[in-house]
């Protein structure tokens, strides 16, 4: 832990969300058509109408925004999801939402023509809600009830079976896959603010719903006889971290599409920086996790410019060593 005291980590938290604003701004101003400072100010102080004040107010702010939103839900999310599985690895894909929201946006494409990326948010959303709560009624199945090992388990098999479900019915009909490729990769490019608005309510809820949590948590994580004898009604608590998990996680898959890895790296980086208090870890996930997406969708632009690569795969460079190296140090240790 480096940051040990109160103070430090008030403050750490502090430059924290300047280094956020800072990332929105680079956002806004960075890209394939050259805009500064003051053209990015003037977009919004004295709108010309111009090529670059338009890019700067309909497309750049947008993308922006919501890089923001979604890096810190999933942020957020994977923390709440490795805290209930007491998994290091867990992420909103080991429960099945980016592949229960896949599977639903492909099979409204395929048996009813949908293609409004509007339409495909609250698709997207549906989807990941059903698979969370399949997850979780397999899970809880048995005298045990739900244990963190059974919603591992059931999450990765109901994962498992909607990612072939997909593939194959993206096989079976290759002009849908034409349609929802990119949104498959996860991106937050051509997205409108009406579609951040529309599901920001829910994400606000959660987010709000995972600081109310965390301390809760706190006592979960110890153990849950210890927390059941320090009078905790644990399965209550699972099932509102689960809710928090539908709405995070499945609001940022019903905006950008499934992305992956934020939700695994920024936990780990917190914890490293502040602990086990998860009084802090929440917060912090969401300031990083929005910090570390801006930084992949900046990156993005530029990889094999004039054209853009989706975040998704940005993310997946940038997470796939990480994420090695964690399941390496979590086989010496074991």
């Amino acid at each position: 832990m480096v940051l040990r005291t109160f103070n430090l980590k008030l403050v750490g938290l502090m430059i924290g969300s300047i280094i956020l604003i800072i990332c929105i701004g680079l956002s806004i101003i960075l890209g394939y058509t050259n805009t500064s400072i003051e053209t990015s100010m003037a977009a919004f102080r004295a709108f010309d109408g111009s090529n670059e004040h338009l890019i700067i107010q309909n497309v750049r702010l947008p993308r922006a925004l919501i890089g923001a939103v979604v890096g810190s839900s999933l942020g957020i999310a994977g923390a709440m999801m490795q805290a209930l599985t007491k998994n290091p690895l867990a992420s909103p894909d080991i429960i099945g939402v980016n592949a229960g929201a896949s599977f639903f946006i492909v099979v409204a494409v395929m048996i009813f023509s949908i293609t409004s990326l509007q339409a495909f948010t609250w698709i997207a959303f549906l989807g990941a809600t059903i698979t969370v709560v399949v997850v979780y009624f397999l899970g809880s199945l048995g005298r045990e009830g739900l244990t963190p090992i059974k919603l591992t388990l059931a999450g990765a098999a109901i994962a498992a079976l909607f990612s072939s479900l997909t593939q194959g019915l993206l096989v079976l009909d290759e002009s849908s896959l034409d349609q929802v490729l990119y949104w498959l990769a996860g991106s937050v490019q051509g997205r409108k603010l009406d579609i951040l608005y529309s599901v920001l309510p829910y994400i606000v809820v959660a987010t709000v719903g995972a600081f109310l949590l965390a301390n809760k948590i706190n006592i979960l994580t110890i153990g849950e006889d210890v927390a059941k004898g320090l009078g905790q009604r644990t399965g209550m608590v699972k099932i509102g971290a689960g809710i928090v998990i539908v709405f995070l996680a499945g609001g940022a898959v019903a905006i950008a599409g499934p992305i992956s890895f934020v939700g695994i790296i920024v936990p780990h980086i917190v914890r490293w920086l502040v602990g086990q208090d998860y009084r802090w870890i929440f917060p912090y996930c969401g300031v990083l996790g929005g910090i570390l997406l801006l930084i992949a969708d900046i990156s993005a632009r530029y990889v094999i410019m004039p054209e853009e690569i989706p975040v998704g795969i940005m993310t997946a460079c940038i997470g796939t060593p990480f994420f090695i190296y964690i399941a390496r140090k979590g086989v010496r240790s074991s």
